[in-house]
């Protein structure tokens, strides 16, 4: 009975995933395709779609580049995948544990396939992924049927060469800087990074990790021999590095004054109502993620 039901549940995934419509992807690169999500908040309407996704098609396999933020999402990347190639998927790494990043990896659970993340990742999941899973269910209802936490099954803590066939991705684990478990894939071949959400672009950067970490970082990421960048969130690709200039200034600008406001003897709540933007600068979903920015960074630098 349990076989049978088992049989019968894979087959309705199945089903599931070959109905799914394919999520538009925009090819930056020969053989590098992205998918830009959605400038916003989770909704049930966008199914968590807000990160951007990407995968990369080898002679021998394909990778991909963050999975989704819902089972729904990553198999509408997986019917995308399969509109390019009948190739399978022999990687689907991880830039951080972010739930709009991860929740897609169920669609590409299966022999054969390696999740890969930061070292990190899986301590991270064990502690907050029951957490995600709650408050995605509440954000996106129905949407996010069947979406389950798919630990790493590969573990990076410095560098990893990834093998397509003609093909090599270098992974790089990062100190904490916009998380505890951010890694970074480079397409040797094309020079295109992606670079999770260690760079965000037209949408605020929310520091989830360490304010003056995520600086030092910039300074090697900007060293990265790369054409062209993919971010986590905004424009499906940029040229590198001189996209992250915007960013740089937001998180130095922060810096500088959530310190200003700690020599004055200001409190955390004085410093969230005045502690502004740099000036000429507009970020989109600035008034929901500035004043989180402020109090991470205080609570951060009070410290010094």
């Amino acid at each position: 009975m349990r076989r049978a039901a088992a049989v019968a549940l894979a087959l309705l995934w199945a089903s599931t995933a070959a109905a799914a419509v394919p999520l538009p992807v925009t090819e930056v690169a020969p053989g590098v395709f992205v998918h830009p999500g959605r400038q916003e908040d989770f909704t049930a309407e966008n199914a968590g779609g807000i990160a951007n996704l990407g995968f990369v098609v080898g002679e021998r396999s394909v990778a991909v580049i963050d999975s989704g933020g819902s089972r729904a999402e990553g198999e509408a990347l997986l019917a995308a995948i399969r509109e390019r190639t009948a190739l399978p998927v022999s990687h689907v790494i991880l830039t951080h544990a972010h739930p709009d990043h991860l929740l897609g990896s169920a669609a590409f659970r299966g022999a054969g396939t390696a999740i890969v993340g930061h070292a990190r990742l899986p301590e991270r999941l064990a502690d907050t992924g029951p957490l995600y899973l709650d408050n995605m269910r509440r954000l996106l209802g129905p949407a996010f049927a069947g979406t389950e936490i798919v630990a790493p099954t590969i573990a990076v803590a410095d560098r990893l060469t990834v093998d397509l066939g003609g093909r090599t991705l270098e992974l790089w684990a990062w100190p904490t800087a916009h998380t505890d478990t951010d890694l970074t894939v480079l397409d040797e071949g094309t020079g295109t990074l992606f670079a999770g959400d260690l760079l965000f672009i037209e949408r605020l950067p929310v520091v989830d990790g360490n304010l003056l970490g995520w600086l030092a970082v910039m300074d090697r990421l900007a060293a990265i021999p790369a054409q062209r960048v993919v971010p986590g969130h905004g424009p499906p690709t940029a040229s590198w590095p001189s996209a992250l200039a915007p960013q740089r200034a937001y998180l130095e600008f922060l810096r500088d004054r959530v310190r200003d406001e700690l020599r004055r003897n200001r409190t955390l709540e004085q410093a969230v109502d005045e502690v502004p933007l740099p000036p000429g600068q507009t970020w989109l979903l600035a008034a929901e993620n500035h004043p989180r920015n402020v109090t991470t960074s205080f609570t951060e630098l009070e410290w010094e």
